[in-house]
């Protein structure tokens, strides 16, 4: 069934185009006996051969062949004597043999034409697809914002996109035929030769290069090079598409200044903290042996000598062993704040909950036979040194006992939570007499104290001992609080 169709669809080309071979024969006998019997002689072969010629260019091989034999025919039959005849005399051979060859060649010359012409139509539409294609191409790549260019193994610049233009200042009218190298002064990071080697070698290449803009500007771009080949594997063009970095080269150059500017100054602070805290032993170990004299002699005279007093001079006597026995405990705390910044870490978990137990059992003493409400949620795992963070909350609960004394029922509150990702908060709050949020900032430094010495006893060293700790385990340490409603501290460390 199909292939009934094909025949049947085929038929009316097939049709017309013999039918046009026989049209124009007809046309041409025509025009011949018109003109013959006008007494204008002679007409008939070239309009025979015109004819042909048409057929030939219209029609194709087979109908030029029919109005070939056709035109010989009538030829023959019309203007060969003897006329109206088929007959062809020994005489009239020549003639009639000259008529088919140059029919014959006209024939063949014109389907020579033709196919040629085919051919340049074809040729024509495929040059014109593909320059469509590379017009489309080309439009798309104008759409980057990068530089892309191409240029021949000369390099002679044979494509430049608007990216280019706006980066480099060169339109692509004046950069189209000009050496990348020459137009932007380009300054490779190494010899060109190991570049083209590479490029040949791979195909490919990346690397920083240093150019110049039109108005002279350095800039430095991230090249990538792709190697385009033809026939028989020879290089014919390099595709170039470009980034500028200059601005993030020169961003990195700060940062790199900026972090060697830090490591120096870390340097020196550490240096500078590492003689403090060695001074600061030093001075408290040396101010150790004459303040146990003073004491020392200051009991001995107040044993020996403490009835022929006054009463004014016991009581001198009783301030100077005071003020010498709390000197004493402010240089061991001052031992201890610098002790800590020495100190190996020896970190392992620690069990939040058992340390907490620990503290509690040891601190007893401190509440004195007070009703103190404790609350001490869930805790997790830390990971640290255990005798400092349990110096931290010896300290942290310390104060809040300190703190809530003169409470009816004090409270004292321990737990965390996990707000923070990655991070552990653990929380230790009082409804002690709190502290002005405006003084926070004082809480944490040394011998810093909110409270005079006859309400709350201590030496101010107990808050910069809990931060200096949780700061050397990777946290921080912050407070809030409110004048006669309490007060809370955290602790934000890394979950283990």
């Amino acid at each position: 069934m199909t292939q009934e169709k094909t025949f049947l669809s085929r038929i009316p080309t097939v049709v017309q185009r013999y039918g046009l071979a026989i049209l124009s024969v007809c046309i041409a006998l025509g025009l011949s006996n018109f003109l013959y019997y006008r007494h204008f002689e002679g007409i008939e072969f070239p309009l025979f051969l015109l004819a042909v010629a048409a057929t030939t260019w219209y029609a194709g091989t087979g109908p030029s062949v029919l109005s070939l034999v056709l035109a010989s025919l009538a030829f023959n039959y019309y203007f060969t004597p003897p006329l109206y005849s088929f007959y062809v005399s020994v005489t009239d051979i020549p003639y009639y043999v000259m008529f088919v060859i140059f029919a014959s060649l006209i024939a063949w010359f014109s389907a020579i034409r033709r196919r040629v012409e085919v051919n340049l139509l074809r040729s024509r539409d495929e040059l014109q697809r593909e320059v469509a294609i590379r017009t489309q191409q080309a439009n798309l790549l104008n759409l980057a914002h990068d530089p892309i260019f191409v240029r021949d193994m000369n390099g002679v610049i044979t494509y430049w996109n608007r990216g280019a233009a706006e980066l480099y200042g060169w339109e692509a009218e004046q950069a189209i035929g000009r050496r990348t190298d020459d137009l932007l002064r380009t300054v490779f990071p190494g010899p060109l030769e190991e570049v083209q080697a590479e490029l040949l070698g791979t195909g490919r290449w990346e690397g920083e290069l240093e150019k110049k803009k039109a108005d002279g500007t350095a800039v430095l771009v991230a090249s990538r090079w792709s190697l385009q080949r033809g026939e028989h594997e020879s290089p014919i063009a390099i595709l170039q598409s470009e980034n500028d970095i200059t601005e993030r080269r020169r961003r990195e150059d700060e940062i790199r200044s900026l972090n060697s500017e830090l490591a120096r100054r870390s340097t020196e602070l550490t240096s500078i903290n590492k003689e403090l805290e060695a001074f600061a032993y030093s001075v408290s170990h040396d101010l150790r042996a004459p303040l146990r004299h003073m004491v020392g002699y200051t009991e001995l005279l107040q044993k020996n000598a403490f009835t022929a007093m006054d009463d004014k001079g016991r009581r001198y006597m009783t301030m100077i062993l005071e003020a010498a026995k709390r000197m004493g405990v402010l240089i061991d705390d001052l031992l201890s704040y610098s002790r800590i910044g020495r100190v190996e870490t020896r970190e392992t978990m620690v069990s939040l909950e058992q340390l907490i137990k620990e503290v509690q059992a040891e601190v007893w003493q401190e509440m004195e036979g007070r009703n103190v409400t404790w609350k001490v949620g869930p805790l997790p795992e830390l990971y640290g040194d255990r005798s400092m963070l349990k110096l931290v909350f010896v300290n942290l609960i310390s104060n809040a006992i300190k703190f809530t004394r003169k409470c009816s029922q004090p409270e004292i509150e321990v737990g965390y939570t996990n707000k923070q990702a990655g991070r552990v908060i653990v929380f230790v709050k009082d409804n002690g007499v709190g502290f002005d949020m405006k003084y926070v900032d004082k809480l944490f430094g040394v011998f810093q104290r909110l409270h005079r010495t006859d309400e709350f006893e201590g030496t101010g060293i107990g808050l910069a001992t809990v931060q200096r700790i949780i700061h050397r385990h990777g946290g921080q340490v912050w407070a809030e609080g409110q004048v006669g409603a309490g007060a809370s501290f955290y602790l934000s460390l890394p979950k283990p």
